[in-house]
């Protein structure tokens, strides 16, 4: 994975995401599944463009089922936002450049 999409486990989940200061997108993917691949670059740009402002990480729900349980992610690609260690919003499905953007700052 690229250096600003970091991956986080089902163990490091809670320091990752429900500590961070900053709001987290969560992308839940698979190895498996295309549109998650897809949205890879468009996920990188994102990070890119607003760094220090909101930090952006994946969980491979094949190696890391325990997480994308707790939080109901039954499809992947899913997106989850998540603020002061509380979802604010959730996305099913992958996102072409522009509404991935419009998810991300509406929940900045």
């Amino acid at each position: 994975m690229a250096d600003n999409l970091p991956s986080t486990s089902d163990s490091a989940f809670q320091s990752d995401v429900l500590e961070s200061d900053v709001p987290v997108l969560v992308d839940f993917w698979a190895t498996w599944c295309g549109p998650c691949k897809a949205m890879v670059p468009h996920l990188q740009n994102v990070a890119n463009d607003l760094t220090g402002k909101i930090k952006i990480v994946k969980v491979d729900i094949t190696d890391n089922p325990d997480t994308p349980s707790k939080y109901g992610v039954s499809h992947v690609p899913t997106l989850v936002m998540f603020k002061a260690g509380e979802v604010i919003d959730k996305n099913v499905g992958a996102l072409n450049p522009k509404k991935l953007r419009e998810f991300v700052d509406r929940n900045l």
